[in-house]
């Protein structure tokens, strides 16, 4: 993979890390760089799936589809975060007004 784009999606993980939680970043298994990443995405969706409520419900989803839009659909954060956005649509209708009759 080219290393540009693994550091453009390096950089966009933890961005999304670090505007969810004070944690610190987690640390990498040495290994391959791109499954190192990639396994760190599956952490960052993975605690923004955890921490979405109602009212940030589709703002998960955006920030979560963000990280993935332009990926093969065989990806596995891809498949994830659209496993997820079942989850966050049956969220988001929690926090709706009722239907007027």
């Amino acid at each position: 993979m080219d290393p540009a784009a693994l550091r453009n999606r390096l950089v966009m993980a933890t961005s999304m890390w670090k505007e969810t939680t004070d944690d610190p970043l987690p640390k990498m298994a040495p290994g391959d760089p791109a499954q190192q990443i990639q396994d760190f995405e599956l952490r960052v969706v993975e605690l923004l799936f955890r921490e979405a409520t109602p009212e940030k419900a589709r703002r998960t989803a955006d920030q979560t589809w963000d990280l993935v839009h332009d990926r093969p659909d065989d990806d596995p954060v891809k498949q994830r975060v659209v496993k997820g956005h079942e989850a966050l649509a049956k969220l988001s209708n929690e926090s709706a007004p009722p239907a007027e009759e």
